[in-house]
């Protein structure tokens, strides 16, 4: 099965302008810890919100005003449309994320989540071998 079989298309995103304020009532409003940062169609980044916490708060920098380009992480890790999930489990294991960008020519055309493997009966054991990848490095 490949990653456009299953990821989600309809992403929200933040822009590189945004504030960290902006991307953290993203995140809140769909119950994620990560959003993708896009200018222009393309992906640029993704704002975690240990990005938020780490990089503008434990920094003393005001998550109203902060720019979300002042925070971000740049050359996030991706998938294609056309990525086999068993790839992009291990993949994802490997980085340790939760949630991976699916990217067409650097445009951001779907993202794909744990869960999204989780559903599909014949990957859980893919679901499960990248939690577990992810889970491990958590202290």
């Amino acid at each position: 099965m490949k990653l456009k079989d299953l990821m989600t298309t309809q992403v929200s995103y933040v822009s590189p302008a945004s504030t960290c304020k902006d991307a953290a009532r993203v995140m809140n409003d769909i119950n994620v810890g990560s959003v993708p940062v896009v200018d222009k169609d393309k992906l640029v980044g993704i704002c975690t919100d240990r990005d938020i916490v780490l990089k503008c708060i434990a920094a003393g920098k005001d998550p109203a005003t902060t720019a979300v380009k002042d925070c971000m992480t740049t050359n996030p890790i991706t998938g294609t449309p056309d990525m086999d999930v068993h790839q992009a489990s291990d993949l994802m294991s490997q980085h340790q994320i939760r949630r991976l960008p699916v990217v067409d020519q650097g445009k951001l055309v779907g993202m794909v989540a744990i869960g999204d493997l989780a559903v599909t009966a014949i990957h859980q054991d893919e679901a499960g071998e990248a939690l577990s990848g992810i889970s491990q490095g958590v202290h």
